[in-house]
């Protein structure tokens, strides 16, 4: 046994620093994170072809569903953290979504042109992805500290990049012999796989947690550990109140609410010309597939070889910053060359940035906040905040198209955005990497 953890040890040294430790932790999650985000993107394609059914419009008027609804969100989850242990919240979450999917995807499977079902799939896969990864995320960062999110968080997320591939990869060769809704039975199957994982996980922290007790010389070890793992108690709406309070949390929601805004106005642009250039269905759904498994491809390498050295060596500044600078030219060239080529080369940009670079970069900004922000303050930026802002973004992109403004135009529109973000990122990033190297003295 000792020799397979130094085996293993070994093998993820090529890697990130990972300490002998950390070692079954580090395995567990980075598995979790594959079939949560390996789930999700398999059926994303699926969402995206129910996107193109729909039409622009509805879809552009369903965003203030989605925004309703991650709403709304905040005070249940609230409710479900003060009250549910973690260790049996998370793997219920898990199991709750398999359900769902399961009977979306007889529906689908008895009537694909069903748009009420469409609809309502749409909103909740919508609502539910940000739910997922923030859930993920906050449950890490209360396992992890600082230093060790910096070392670790990398190539934790790389596991979920590789699910991103393998899921569209097989629902891009499995979606012509199953259907859309046999893809979303895969997706179902896959989030059983999340539970297995969690469960796992919870298990390595309780063990963990009961070490360092037993190691202070605590009493009552098992007593103090359970306590832990206790609901947190609190306000449903506390997580609004914490994030009103703190101008830095206030920072990081204006950088999600510019990264909608970037990523809105290029996914009203993708429904455009990807409905304009093919006709039939399942190659719309084999283009959105092969986009992503792309995507997906560049990140898996970047965030095991590249995003934590960047964070170690550059801070987190550099993350938040690189993505948002491409996409001011990217839509400068977006505005001269506006075709599915030039929009799909974009989107692969945007997304293996935000993947690889920005999104690690998000989560090291919560490190050193305390457990109810990590799980309060932050489900309500990462889902509410965001959903808001993808709505408000939709809606100004419609009134851009209703006065008759053209692709060029929305284009360079984007780019001043993105240099506000870049701003953003730039500000934000300085202040945390100022304040782990003050912390670090």
């Amino acid at each position: 046994m000792h020799a397979d953890n130094r085996f293993l040890q070994r093998q993820l040294a090529r890697f990130a620093r990972v300490e002998p430790r950390e070692t079954a932790a580090v395995i567990a999650a980075f598995c979790l994170f594959f079939f949560v985000l390996g789930s999700y993107f398999a059926v994303r394609p699926v969402r995206e072809t129910v996107a193109t059914l729909l039409g622009r419009e509805r879809v552009a008027d369903l965003w203030l569903y989605t925004a309703l609804f991650s709403i709304a969100i905040v005070p249940l989850w609230g409710w479900l953290v003060a009250r549910m242990r973690r260790s049996v919240l998370l793997p219920w979450t898990y199991a709750a979504v398999a359900v769902t999917l399961a009977v979306i995807g007889s529906y689908l499977g008895l009537d694909e042109s069903n748009l009420q079902v469409g609809a309502f799939f749409y909103v909740w896969i919508s609502v539910l992805n940000l739910m997922l990864v923030s859930v993920f995320w906050s449950f890490l960062l209360e396992m992890f500290d600082g230093e060790q999110a910096k070392r670790l968080f990398g190539f934790i997320a790389a596991g979920g990049t590789l699910g991103a591939l393998v899921g569209p990869l097989t629902a891009r060769l499995a979606v012509e012999s199953i259907g859309n809704f046999g893809v979303l039975y895969l997706g179902t199957a896959g989030f059983f796989g999340a539970i297995f994982c969690q469960r796992i996980l919870i298990g390595i922290w309780n063990r963990d947690r009961l070490a360092t007790a037993a190691a202070a010389g605590t009493t009552g070890d098992a007593a103090a550990a359970k306590a832990n793992d206790e609901g947190l108690g609190g306000n449903p709406f506390a997580g609004i109140a914490i994030v009103l309070r703190s101008p830095y949390l206030l920072g990081i929601a204006s950088f999600v609410v510019l990264l909608s805004a970037v990523n809105t106005f290029l996914y009203f642009e993708q429904l455009r010309i990807v409905s304009e250039t093919f006709t039939d269905t399942t190659r719309r759904t084999e283009v959105f597939a092969t986009i992503d498994f792309v995507v997906q491809s560049l990140t898996i390498f970047s965030q095991l070889f590249l995003t934590g050295r960047i964070a170690s060596r550059l801070g987190v500044r550099t993350l938040l910053t690189f993505v948002p600078v491409i996409m001011i030219g990217g839509f400068m060239l977006l505005a001269m060359l506006n075709v599915f080529g030039m929009i799909a080369a974009l989107l692969v940009l945007r997304r293996w940035g935000e993947y690889a670079f920005i999104r690690p970069g998000r989560e090291m900004l919560w490190g050193s906040l305390d457990t109810e922000a990590k799980y309060k303050a932050k489900n309500f930026i990462d889902v509410p905040v965001y959903r808001a802002a993808d709505y408000v973004g939709a809606q100004a992109k419609s009134a851009l198209d209703a006065i008759g403004a053209s692709p060029a135009g929305a284009a360079v529109i984007g780019a001043g955005i993105a240099a506000a973000w870049a701003i953003n990122g730039w500000l934000l990033g300085r202040r945390h990497d100022r304040s782990t190297q003050h912390d670090n003295k």
